[in-house]
């Protein structure tokens, strides 16, 4: 009895490959409706997106001066902003400002300031400096916002003017003073601890 008890316990059922066909095409349907779906969606919103946003109508225009930015200069507790504008347009600028946006530390407020060029009035190809000295301890950045002709706003172009000089440190000397002790012993060694400064 024993024995044909154990023979049922060690026979396989048998399966058949179509429940695991049938599961695996069911997988891929779903798998492809999805992606199917999520396109669909993806292009509907981005059809809608720009349906709703304005027509550009404004034009590039080319620009009518080139402004070169030099690096900021610091020196004692002032920092030094300044640069170039070059007319590369054929007619006369006049009234010309330059206007940059400076952040405060203390509260990281965003002042706008207009520097007028000096001189104000360009000819064609001919260049004005502007020139803004602010302390080093009330701003932390400045950034080229406008350029501007009386009330007007012009188009421009930027490029790196003079690089900030290398800073300069002075060498200091440390002498260190050496303990007493035998000429060939270790400044520093477990049996002879001394301080280092």
């Amino acid at each position: 009895m024993i024995e044909s008890h154990e023979n049922e316990l060690f026979v396989e059922p048998k399966s058949s490959a179509a429940p695991k066909l049938l599961a695996g095409l069911a997988a891929l349907l779903i798998t492809a409706s999805l992606f199917a779906g999520y396109t669909l969606l993806r292009k509907r919103h981005a059809g809608s997106f720009l349906a709703s946003q304005p027509a550009s109508t404004t034009e590039v225009k080319p620009p009518k001066a080139l402004i070169i930015i030099d690096e900021a200069l610091l020196q004692g507790g002032k920092t030094t902003i300044g640069g170039i504008v070059r007319n590369t347009s054929s007619e006369k600028l006049e009234e010309l400002a330059v206007e940059l946006e400076l952040r405060r530390r203390q509260d990281a407020v965003v002042e706008t300031r207009s520097i007028p060029l000096s001189p104000a009035s360009l000819e064609s190809q001919q260049e004005a400096r502007y020139l803004l000295e602010l302390k080093a301890q009330d701003y932390s950045s400045a950034r080229l916002v406008a350029l501007k002709a009386g009330p007007n706003a012009l188009a421009y172009a930027t490029a790196q003017g003079q690089k900030r000089p290398l800073e300069r440190l002075e060498p200091k000397t440390i002498i260190v003073g050496r303990p007493s002790g035998k000429g060939g012993e270790f400044l520093n060694s477990p049996d002879n601890p001394a301080r280092v400064p």
